[in-house]
């Protein structure tokens, strides 16, 4: 097989020849205004008796917007607002309240009172994507805005969960044929293996050696592999018309950014510890100073880690979503075609982002692995 002597090249026209299939990947409204209600009618559920208020265009808009940021207990494609009826699949709820408490997510649509589930005499109301035990009429007691029942431990395989799932088997069943292709074939890949196995040595000769080492590249290879092409597949997840936003929330991001911090405190060498601690080259009172900030550098590093993809992958989704909302705002075929237009734009883009975010994230990695296993230079090399 003949590979490319630059690997971020075939890449790039890997990625080009398939931005027409990809590009349609998007939420899509299909009706002339919006009428996607947020799960469970959230915000538009008045008090027991009285009648919700009307809500305009751009209030909808928004919050459509803020469901399909949130994390969610169920799948839900479509909802008719007149009707009430909602197209999708129902997830397991599996919370630990006195015990596991274990039913589908549907209970909280088909009870007597919306959006309040009974379970072994209990009952627990869905409210803004966060579960809480109430009564039986679902009252919620705020306090400053925000609800003050009694929140249980909530272990539900939620939207995300599915997600990361999904990818967690993809990659499985894609590297281990891709791992059995190169025994059968003599170190030639087959099948799917053919497209990521150019981005495998992109991560290897481009992003591992050059930051790591050539000694010590090896044992993180598996890691930054696996963090490339995770971050990668979820930020794709994501441009799909399923909703998954799980690279734009932060638990997701913060979770990612631990392991990296885990794997560079507890693999770095003598070395980088006595550069911290007692950095050489520098006069002995500044050291007692720098000492205490290099430390926080430590932190501050996987921090912004978990802030960069973040915010790069929520923000692309809400103003993506946004201008799509525009369409409905306008309301003329002028301003409906240029916001379609800029929608489609900004798709591409989009799509860049994914690799672009799961590059970097893989690339600041393999940097901070290779500060922690530096070799021992003389006092000048310092800084």
């Amino acid at each position: 097989m003949v590979i490319s002597n630059k690997p971020l090249r075939f890449l790039v026209a890997i990625l080009v020849a398939f931005l027409p299939l990809l590009s349609t990947a998007n939420p899509v409204v299909d009706s002339t205004k919006v009428e996607v209600v947020a799960e469970g009618h959230e915000g538009a559920v008045a008090h027991e008796g009285a009648q919700a208020e009307p809500k305009d265009v751009k209030t909808e808009i928004k919050e459509f917007i803020n469901h399909h940021l949130l994390d969610s207990h169920s799948f839900n494609f479509n909802a008719n607002k007149e009707t009430g009826e909602h197209y999708g699949f129902s997830l397991p709820i599996i919370l630990w309240d006195n015990g596991l408490q274990v039913f589908s997510s549907a209970a909280f649509h088909h009870g007597p009172v919306a959006d309040v589930a009974e379970h072994n005499g209990n009952f627990y109301k869905l409210h803004h994507e966060k579960i809480y035990k109430t009564d039986a009429k679902g009252t919620l007691t705020e306090a400053h805005g925000h609800p003050t029942n009694v929140q249980p431990l909530d272990l539900s395989i939620t939207k995300s969960v599915v997600g990361i799932l999904f990818v967690a088997i993809l990659m499985l069943v894609l590297f281990s044929s891709l791992a059995k292709s190169y025994a059968k074939n003599g170190g030639i890949a087959k099948g799917a293996g053919r497209f990521f196995e150019p981005l495998v040595i992109y991560v290897r000769d481009e992003i591992a050696i050059p930051n790591i080492g050539e000694k010590g590249y090896k044992k993180y290879m598996s890691y930054l592999l696996t963090i490339f092409f995770f971050i990668f597949f979820l930020n794709i997840l994501g441009l799909t018309p399923f909703g998954f936003n799980v690279t734009g929330n932060i638990a997701i991001t913060f979770s990612l950014a631990i392991l990296t911090y885990l794997i560079t405190t507890f693999t770095a060498n003598k070395n980088y510890w006595a550069h911290i601690f007692w950095m050489p080259g520098v006069p002995t009172p500044m050291k007692f100073i720098l000492a205490p900030i290099e430390l926080l550098g430590t932190i501050i590093k996987p921090f912004s880690l978990m802030i960069r993809l973040y915010a790069n992958i929520l923000a692309g989704h809400v103003v993506l979503m946004s201008i799509i909302g525009l369409m409905f705002i306008f309301k003329s075929w002028i301003g409906s075609t240029l916001s379609f237009g800029l929608a489609f734009a900004l798709s591409i883009l989009e799509i860049l982002v994914a690799f672009l975010q799961a590059y970097i994230f893989t690339m600041l990695s393999a940097l901070y692995f290779g500060a922690g296993n530096e070799e021992h230079h003389h006092e000048e090399a310092h800084h």
